[in-house]
């Protein structure tokens, strides 16, 4: 159990399973870029927030409810939890992360989203099989199973950010494809990081090699 001054937030999941680095020059650094992307995300998570409790289809729609585990000591909130009702009378929440964009290849969207769901099982002492992320650019919606391996990434994102924040140190940059549409590509400078490392670490291995062939 970790205390509530050690809580991280459950979207720094997401941003540490997209990239560490990213994640501990949002959360650590306290650095934030906004581009079109995020611009784009946020205003897409405003008009969900705006909204109250509503029912559709006789389902109980409830937005920005406040998360917590204290297990992995993260918390956040939950973007919209609809509730639906089982034979037995009681409801059972499917949590709902809005994205901008599209689909993507990894699983940083699916692991905050699998957050949410430790969480609502620890709070409500339930289990929740499945959730969904709706994505503003093709207006579509991918149900995500919280399986086996996607709950022991999750756990491990968490754990991962809480030795990293225990550390307290930026990892260097690991420049890719991916590194094009993050918000702290400038401040990052992932490219340019990535090339004086290697010519230090070529010089590094010359000035071994040389004082290995004047011994």
């Amino acid at each position: 159990m970790y205390p509530e001054s050690d809580f991280i937030a459950i979207s720094a999941l997401q941003h540490f399973a997209f990239c560490p680095r990213q994640c501990a020059l949002i959360h650590l650094e306290q650095i934030w870029s906004e581009n079109m992307y995020t611009a784009e995300g946020r205003e897409l998570h405003e008009r969900v927030d705006e909204g109250k409790t509503s029912y559709k289809s006789g389902v109980r729609i409830t937005r920005s409810e406040p998360l917590r585990n204290a297990t992995l000591g993260i918390a956040g909130v939950a973007d919209v939890i609809e509730w639906h009702k089982q034979p037995n009378g009681k409801e059972l929440p499917f949590p709902v992360e809005y994205k901008r964009g599209k689909p993507k290849k990894h699983n940083a969207d699916k692991i905050q989203l699998c957050a949410q769901a430790l969480c609502l099982e620890e709070m409500l002492g339930i289990h929740i099989p499945s959730g969904a992320l709706f994505y503003g650019e093709t207006m579509h919606r991918l149900e995500v199973e919280f399986t086996p391996p996607l709950r022991e990434q999750t756990r491990g994102a968490a754990e991962g950010i809480h030795e990293l924040f225990e550390r307290g140190l930026t990892p260097p940059p690991d420049y890719s494809a991916k590194c094009k549409q993050c918000s702290l590509l400038e401040v990052c400078q992932p490219n340019l990081l990535a090339q004086h490392n290697t010519a230090r670490n070529y010089l590094a291995s010359l000035v071994q090699t040389l004082s290995a062939e004047d011994a």
